[in-house]
């Protein structure tokens, strides 16, 4: 098992309270189709919030449990800090989530 892994664990948990805290954490999903898209980050049917409830934190989950090879890059935190560019006061938290999954994707320390 990689070593990394219980501090993604942790990590993903991490995202997941900040999205809670924000008020953007749905109870119900999107619908299929808007689930289904090829785009990157789902940018065409998906707000960038309900991308990381919906498809990375299962996507991410999946990997650790299944013990399947980690990414072995993540720009998140870029495209956190694009959507969120107009309010980064307001989610400062999610960006220090993101940078350290970001980090230790990349093999660096959380």
């Amino acid at each position: 098992m990689d070593d990394r892994v219980p501090a993604l664990a942790d990590q993903l948990l991490l995202i997941e309270r900040e999205l809670r805290v924000l008020g953007v954490w749905a109870s119900s999903p999107p619908a299929p189709e808007a689930l289904a898209s090829q785009e990157p980050f789902c940018v065409d049917t998906l707000a960038f919030d309900q991308w990381l409830q919906w498809i990375f934190l299962p996507r991410m989950k999946h990997i650790l449990e299944q013990g399947q090879p980690l990414p072995t890059v993540s720009g998140i935190l870029a495209m956190a800090e694009m959507v969120y560019q107009d309010q980064p006061q307001r989610v400062v938290g999610l960006f220090e989530t993101l940078e350290t999954f970001d980090r230790l994707i990349s093999g660096g320390e959380g």
